[in-house]
């Protein structure tokens, strides 16, 4: 704690996030200076402490639709970032919900942002391996700014605001990529496969994607769901995930076998 003294001043209360599993630490510290939600990784070089680098890096050209980062604290052991507290909830998408034209609505406001110039090395890349092939690995390629994390978490709302948090991993990709991340989310919240992507096309990009584009990508993310989903079989979300690309896939009429 001695680390962030400079920015909060005297630590009054800290509370732990149920969410935020990809880091360290993830907790509401209230203090002299704050309150302030904080994000620490241990200071070591590779994917973890490279997503909160990214996630500082692009939040100047994301707010306000996220939480503004209002402070950077750094030494040999930790790294950690202090935003803006926010008051909300995560979405609900389960069918029937009233939150879904506000999801659809935020993730065409994700899609409108300009691809800041930070974010051009940053190219998707984490599908390919489960293309078919080159041809279809390259339908995921393009120039629009991705979340690429859609989950309810992820997505909050208050009164009279909403916020798309956690941009851990933001990636320049092809735009409907979110809007099938929303698919494999609502599938997974209850809805059919061709429900979901009713409410899928209300999306700008998903409305102006290649179809094939969205067959291919249906196709690998079945393929990675289910690698990951038996390589870690206690973590019953992939499961859940892998269940919900099966039945995409089969909605779409998709072969996805292989890999």
């Amino acid at each position: 704690m001695t680390l962030l003294r400079q920015h909060t001043g005297e630590v009054t209360g800290i509370h732990p996030s149920g969410t935020g599993h990809s880091s360290d630490v993830t907790a509401l510290v209230e203090c002299e200076k704050g309150p302030f939600f904080v994000k620490a990784f241990r200071n070591r070089p590779g994917g973890r402490r490279d997503s909160l680098v990214r996630e500082e890096l692009i939040n100047p050209h994301v707010v306000p639709l996220s939480p503004a980062v209002l402070w950077r604290a750094e030494d040999e052991a930790w790294l950690a970032i202090g935003f803006e507290v926010i008051k909300g909830r995560p979405a609900d998408f389960t069918p029937g919900s009233p939150d879904l034209p506000k999801v659809i609505d935020l993730l065409n406001r994700i899609g409108a942002l300009p691809l800041p110039e930070v974010a051009r090395d940053w190219p998707e890349t984490r599908w390919n391996r489960y293309a078919a092939d080159e041809a279809e690995a390259a339908l995921f390629q393009g120039e629009s700014l991705l979340h690429t994390d859609i989950n309810e978490s992820n997505l909050m709302f208050g009164t009279g605001r909403t916020w798309a948090v956690d941009w851990a991993w933001p990636t320049r990709g092809a735009g409907f990529i979110d809007a099938a991340l929303l698919v494999f989310q609502l599938i997974g919240a209850g809805h059919t496969a061709e429900a979901a992507e009713t409410l899928a096309a209300g999306c700008t990009a998903w409305a102006e994607a290649d179809p094939r584009a969205i067959d291919a990508f249906a196709a690998a993310s079945r393929r990675m769901y289910r690698r990951r989903a038996d390589r870690y079989p206690d973590e019953s979300w992939l499961e859940a995930m892998a269940g919900a690309a099966l039945r995409w896939t089969e909605h779409r009429k998709v072969v996805a076998n292989g890999h």
